[in-house]
């Protein structure tokens, strides 16, 4: 072989060598971008079933003062189970929601008992609600980073070849459903 023919061989052997490294590396980050958001996502779920196991407390609380409430009740119960029982970003957001409705029509009944307000285990409830919900604001911002940052991944040349190659999609952002905008009706 001549010396050309074996510069030609060296030269596609790095060709070959660069383009398998830039796969493998354009995979690697794909894998963990894709590992952040659903490490993130578990923050989001974790955080909302925190507070999902804060309510039953809250809700006892309440039910001794007032005994009339009993659809909120209901309503509080069954998005807790919603949230328990949400299999995707999708269902988790829409249980959140429902949840969030609940909590404003029973803090509209709150206003109604200045006794309830000023009981220490409602203030105590209150105060690690308050806190869950902050840790929810930051879960779920942290999760919607990842997802910018993946989504972005898989879209950038030449990770988006691979990512089409390896069947990767686009991740769902934690979107909260537009709030009713309508006050509820609590009638005592």
């Amino acid at each position: 072989m001549n010396k050309k023919g074996l510069s030609i061989i060296i030269i596609i052997g790095i060709i070959i060598a660069v383009i398998f490294f830039s796969f493998v590396g354009s995979y690697n980050s794909i894998t963990v971008a894709e590992e952040k958001v659903e490490s993130e996502y578990s923050n989001v779920s974790v955080q909302l079933e925190r507070r999902a196991d804060l309510i039953p407390n809250l809700v006892k609380v309440v039910k001794g003062y007032t005994n009339q409430e009993e659809k909120i009740i209901k309503e509080i119960t069954d998005a807790r189970k919603e949230i328990s029982n949400a299999s995707n970003i999708k269902e988790l957001s829409e249980a959140s929601e429902n949840l969030d409705s609940a909590l404003s029509s029973l803090n509209i009944i709150i206003e109604n008992y200045p006794d309830l307000k000023s009981s220490q285990n409602f203030i105590n409830l209150q105060d690690e609600l308050a806190g869950t919900e902050n840790r929810i604001s930051v879960a779920r911002r942290d999760y919607n980073q990842a997802v910018k940052e993946y989504n972005t991944l898989i879209k950038k040349i030449p990770t988006n070849i691979i990512a089409g190659m390896t069947g990767k999609e686009k991740a769902t952002y934690f979107e909260i459903p537009k709030a009713k905008t309508d006050v509820p009706d609590i009638e005592f």
